[in-house]
């Protein structure tokens, strides 16, 4: 198959992208590159530079490339940013999403994998969360990503429009070779705070709040690395293509989590540089527990994650940093 990657030079696109081409997929990537990096990209693989803000370049790209899918990452993901700028992120995630849609159906029928966010559950009691589980999103981040879900199952209703959409819990981790891995202008993921606080680039690691209801006091999150979460793109698009799914949303994740100890002793052991740490005050409207009930994607695409112990998550997130500590400036 063809497959126009939107978001495609970002940190979970770029990712998707080699999964893509080793499942024996071509790929057209279509980026502005405002947070993604044309480097991350393999060679050969065509990038159309390029913002889904505008719909005549969108539309060009896919009568150019004729696609047989297309995968949508691109998105600003900063829930604070989204607070403080709300038109930004509404312009930037909706009328972006809603350009693409427009341009999918005005040019011709084919199917769409939406990435979107755990975000879109709020802060829910459930412990794993199922797919069908209330929706309050909490940020305008969150609730960008669910009026485009909402979007893309209108769009289905009305014109037909096959789709799969992915909830994401928290993706980590990097190529185990090194060669990519997560470079984002705002640093704000736990793992990639640790490595590089083991760097020496920040001074110590908050942890906000020792006192939840867990083993260890600390929050518990589901992990999911990115190369798991790349497999399951592959899969939602070749279950759109081989016709086996028609409209779909799924969780991505483990199925349980590891604490913020937990997270920062791993780090400890696989960089042999034990951090710094503070305990701080509880951050407002962080859960205790946020787990992802996945059994879904596994019974239904048949996935089946490959990193599974945190060391190792970990250590690939580490060969990543420590070899281009400051990204894909290196």
């Amino acid at each position: 198959m063809k497959l126009m990657v939107v978001g495609g030079a970002g940190y979970i696109g770029s990712h998707t992208v080699r999964q893509l081409l080793g499942a024996g997929h071509e790929v057209v990537v279509f980026d502005n590159l405002s947070s993604g990096h044309a480097q991350a990209l393999p060679a050969g693989v065509p990038l159309v530079q390029a913002d889904l803000l505008d719909p005549a370049a969108v539309k060009t790209a896919l009568e150019t490339h004729q696609p047989d899918a297309v995968v949508h990452f691109a998105a600003l993901i900063e829930v604070g940013e989204s607070m403080r700028a709300p038109a930004r992120y509404y312009r930037n995630n909706v009328v972006g999403s809603l350009n693409l849609l427009q341009a999918i159906v005005e040019t011709r029928k084919i199917p769409l994998v939406f990435s979107s966010t755990a975000a879109v559950y709020g802060t829910t009691d459930a412990v794993p969360i199922p797919e069908d589980a209330p929706l309050h999103p909490e940020s305008v981040y969150g609730e960008t990503k669910l009026m485009t879900e909402r979007m893309i199952h209108a769009f289905h209703v009305a014109h037909g429009l096959p789709y799969v959409i992915l909830r994401y819990f928290n993706v980590c981790g990097a190529a185990p070779d090194g060669t990519i891995g997560e470079d984002h202008p705002n640093k704000t993921h736990l793992i990639e705070l640790a490595c590089l606080t083991a760097l020496g680039q920040r001074e110590k690691m908050m942890i906000f709040g020792d006192d939840y209801p867990t083993p260890d006091g600390t929050c518990i999150r589901d992990y999911i690395h990115v190369l798991d979460l790349a497999d399951a793109h592959v899969l939602a698009v070749e279950a759109l293509a081989g016709g086996k799914q028609d409209a779909g949303t799924y969780n991505v994740g483990l199925g349980h989590g590891f604490s913020v100890l937990q997270v920062l002793d791993a780090v400890d052991e696989v960089t042999g540089r034990p951090l710094n740490r503070e305990i701080a005050p509880r951050r407002p409207g962080d859960p205790p527990r946020l787990v992802a009930d996945a059994h879904r994607i596994v019974e239904e695409l048949g996935f089946a994650p490959r990193f599974t112990d945190l060391k190792e998550i970990v250590q690939t997130a580490w060969n990543w940093h420590r070899t281009h500590p400051h990204g894909f400036e290196e």
